[in-house]
């Protein structure tokens, strides 16, 4: 569903990513780990088409994306939750969701939405800056998902979230594969909440993929040594 290959990256002289191949294959979760500063979040603006690429391709459902800006992603298949969530501070919840359905016809949030994240429910009417930073993470994964992808990118889902929250997030992630069958790639630090969701596991450093394992055989005191400063 997901293929990258042999994919570039560099900010002026510096290069980022060094040649990444990995592929997701359809209903399939993939957590790509790493600490802060290997590449991950340089990996998901490259593959959003937020960043350029120097060189490599990358192609949804046998579609390449490579040189298509970043909405013409979205309509091939391609969703993405960014680092820090960035809702939309003074927008409601409703119309940051409804954002997600711009270029849609019917504009109906639909239930199963609400289903998934029944937070979003009870606070539809409240601004999108006054929610905590789980119920934040919560929408901005609807968001994405009323764009009908067929990838969904998640990146460091975690991050300043309490425990309980992120508990929840692994759950919805879950389901939602369940219900619509999509492909869920994922960067995080946080070992635990990669086993709950991700079939298999990657390792990201200094802009390399350099360990690859599946969740039944992963050894975690390898992964931790990995993420440990």
């Amino acid at each position: 569903m997901l293929q990258v290959k042999d994919l570039v990256v560099a900010y002026g002289q510096s290069q980022a990513l060094h040649g990444i191949s990995f592929e997701a294959r359809e209903n399939e979760a993939v957590a790509i780990m790493g600490r802060n500063g290997m590449g991950k979040t340089t990996l998901f603006k490259s593959l959003m088409g937020v960043l350029p690429t120097k060189s490599g391709h990358v192609s949804v459902a046998g579609q390449d994306v490579t040189r298509d800006e970043s909405f013409r992603r979205v309509a091939k298949g391609l969703a993405y939750v960014p680092q820090g969530r960035m809702v939309f501070p003074t927008l409601t919840v409703e119309e940051n969701i409804q954002t997600g359905l711009e270029n849609a016809k019917d504009k109906t949030i639909p239930q199963e939405i609400y289903a998934l994240f029944p937070v979003l429910w009870d606070m539809r009417r409240r601004k999108g800056g006054n929610l905590s930073g789980g119920q934040q993470q919560q929408l901005a994964i609807a968001r994405a998902l009323v764009t009908n992808p067929k990838v969904l990118l998640l990146d460091e889902p975690t991050e300043g979230i309490q425990p309980s929250i992120i508990k929840d997030i692994a759950k919805a992630l879950n389901e939602i594969r369940k219900m619509r069958k999509i492909t869920i790639v994922v960067s995080e630090q946080v070992l635990s909440f990669a086993m709950d969701v991700a079939d298999r596991l990657f390792v990201i450093e200094g802009g390399r993929l350099v360990h690859e394992t599946e969740r039944a055989n992963t050894d975690q005191q390898r992964i931790k040594a990995y993420l440990s400063v």
